[in-house]
């Protein structure tokens, strides 16, 4: 089987053939059916996420079908077309579980960067970027908590959107800002994760919904999402007086940050309104909170963060693709291209540029 692996920070991948540990207890082996391009993905492949050990394989937007089980697996069987998230099932049993917070769970965690199933022709084992899931394979084995099964007719390059972009953007406004109906909300950053989060906004049936960008293009695909308003964060000489003045001077009672630096977060934490809430999804490494002092936090102003959109995993996930089902989700839209395998270094690069939502691979 083959994998594209990342041997250098800005080098392409590359494409060589890998050998894939077999299922373990609780483990599937899932055979590749497509994977999106996330600019997390990106940002891990150019080192902007630190120092993480090389080689890796990337990728965790996915969709595929299992192709093996092991050792006491009960929720699928071979066959089953599935997506996997980085973001696993709840255990059901800790405390967080019991409260009701299983993106939270003490037992099944959450992790970013993990020891991989995977070693190469060298005899080098192979780390993933995306914890337990590594997408940039024609197989991988991943444990059974990080999946949910899906509809055998759901197109699977719409199915694998639903495994990051989706849960990150629409899960933060529904799970972790808690954005409420008449509420005003300004999300920053129109890719993937924001375009989502906007159209959970319209979803909730906020008001107005002010999305900022830099890109006009972006701003209209935005139009297309539920947003009412639009600020090219760029042209506009004052920004955060922009959202006051669409917010009736009170500035936006939820701010969603779909994209990284400390500036632009300082810049959405200012558009909120007193008491408002500013939500945390884009970051990047090595960030730290220095603009910040006490005072501004002294109107009631709060500031969290979401991870997943902080999603029930096999709950929110089916509510999702039978939202996009009766047409209240939007999927087809956020599809820019379809890649093979082979082209993934092409598919990173015009992702990278920013002007598509999401690049596919297809396998």
């Amino acid at each position: 089987m083959k994998a594209a692996i990342c041997y250098e920070f800005g080098k392409p991948l590359v494409i060589e053939e890998v050998t894939l540990d077999p299922p373990g207890k609780g483990d599937v082996k899932i055979r590749m059916a497509a994977t999106a391009i996330c600019h997390s993905d990106i940002h891990a492949i150019k080192g902007e996420h630190g120092n993480l050990p090389l080689p890796a394989i990337p990728g965790h937007e996915i969709a595929g079908y299992v192709e093996e089980v092991g050792e006491d697996v009960t929720y699928v069987k071979p066959g089953d077309p599935v997506i996997a998230s980085i973001i696993p099932e709840g255990c059901g049993h800790c405390y967080y579980c019991r409260i009701g917070s299983p993106s939270l769970c003490q037992t099944n965690r959450l992790y970013l960067f993990g020891e991989g199933r995977f070693t190469n022709k060298k005899g080098q084992r192979i780390s993933q970027y995306a914890g337990a899931v590594a997408g940039f394979a024609e197989y991988a084995t991943i444990p059974e908590v990080n999946l949910v099964k899906v509809p055998e007719d759901l197109p699977v390059d719409r199915a694998c959107l639903i495994a990051c972009g989706v849960i990150s953007g629409f899960g933060a406004v529904m799970n972790r800002a808690k954005v409420t109906a008449n509420s005003s909300i300004a999300v920053i950053g129109c890719g993937g994760v924001g375009l989502n989060a906007i159209q959970g906004a319209a979803f909730v049936g906020a008001y107005p919904i002010i999305a900022v960008d830099v890109r006009d293009s972006k701003l209209e695909i935005a139009r297309v999402f539920g947003a009412t308003h639009t600020v090219n964060a760029k042209e506009e000489s004052d920004p955060i007086k922009k959202v006051q003045e669409l917010t009736y001077g009170r500035g936006a009672d939820f701010v969603i940050v779909a994209v990284a630096g400390i500036e632009i977060l300082r810049q959405g934490f200012l558009m909120s309104a007193p008491d408002g809430t500013t939500c945390v999804i884009g970051h990047g490494h090595g960030e730290q909170l220095s603009a910040w002092t006490p005072t501004d936090f002294m109107r009631g102003r709060k500031l969290t963060g979401s991870a997943m959109g902080a999603v029930r995993l096999r709950i929110d996930v089916p509510r999702l693709i039978e939202l996009y089902k009766i047409g209240r989700l939007k999927l087809d839209e956020l599809v820019s291209g379809h890649y093979p395998f082979e082209q993934i270094n092409e598919a990173i690069e015009s992702s990278e540029k920013g002007e598509v939502i999401r690049n596919v691979l297809m396998f």
